[in-house]
């Protein structure tokens, strides 16, 4: 129970590995408030949190939109009264090779993954710098280091997530708050699942492991840059691939 008397919020935390954080830090004992386009979908993963022993509340926000995410951190503090862990994890996909990317697809793609990210970090950040303290993690990916055909959009967004994690470090670090972003590699979700097996195959040879990750292995690291135990570790990004990027 390192985060009893903690509130968590997670954007996209419906799925996945939005899912598995969300209830990671809610065994951890922090309330939680699950972020999702699908209320219904959002409100499963509130009541699995209440199963666990903590308050959770579900809030329907597009995070590509300003004033839902305004209106997502006031359903926090109404209900809550403070925010202490920020979870940006919230992202699409819209994959094509560059030269037949639609000038929608890349924006509603930046949109959503980084710009969305830089909303929430922002209203965020009005009740944690009140506090002096607060903790943010932003869920990046290999492919923002390492680049992928066919994702120009989704790489782009990632890599600035990765800029944007190490400027709000910087500035906010003289309040007691931290910023770090954590990339995973290939994870075991929906989106894994439904991969060619050939596909699968060439990708599991490129991972030293021998095998995907886990929402679980994203939540523990969660969990801990979370915990007073991190506190002296801001600005950082954690990468949690099975070796695939060294």
């Amino acid at each position: 129970m390192k985060l009893k008397d903690k509130v968590a919020l997670v954007t996209g935390g419906s799925r996945g590995i939005g899912r598995g954080v969300a209830l990671a830090l809610a065994r951890e004992g922090a309330s939680l408030v699950a972020c999702a386009r699908s209320l219904n979908e959002a409100h499963l993963v509130a009541e699995e949190a209440k199963g666990l022993g903590v308050d959770a509340i579900a809030v329907k926000a597009d995070v590509g939109h300003p004033d839902e995410v305004a209106a997502l951190i006031q359903a926090c503090l109404d209900r809550f009264d403070r925010l202490d862990i920020l979870v940006n994890n919230a992202g699409i996909t819209k994959d094509t090779l560059l030269v037949r990317m639609k000038d929608e697809d890349w924006e509603q793609v930046l949109a959503v993954n980084l710009s969305g990210a830089f909303y929430c970090i922002r209203a965020a950040l009005k009740p944690m710098l009140k506090q002096r303290s607060g903790r943010i993690i932003n869920i990046t990916s290999v492919v923002g280091v390492m680049g992928n055909v066919g994702q120009a959009n989704y790489v782009a967004s990632k890599a600035g997530l990765i800029g944007l994690t190490k400027a709000a470090a910087r500035e906010v670090a003289s309040r007691g708050i931290t910023v770090n972003a954590i990339a995973p590699g290939f994870i075991a979700t929906d989106m894994t699942g439904s991969l060619h097996e050939d596909l699968r195959l060439s990708i599991l040879a490129r991972i030293p492991l021998g095998r995907f990750g886990t929402p679980e292995d994203v939540a523990a690291c969660v969990c801990f840059l979370s915990s007073e135990e991190a506190g002296y570790i801001t600005g950082q990004v954690i990468h949690i691939n099975g070796g695939m990027w060294m």
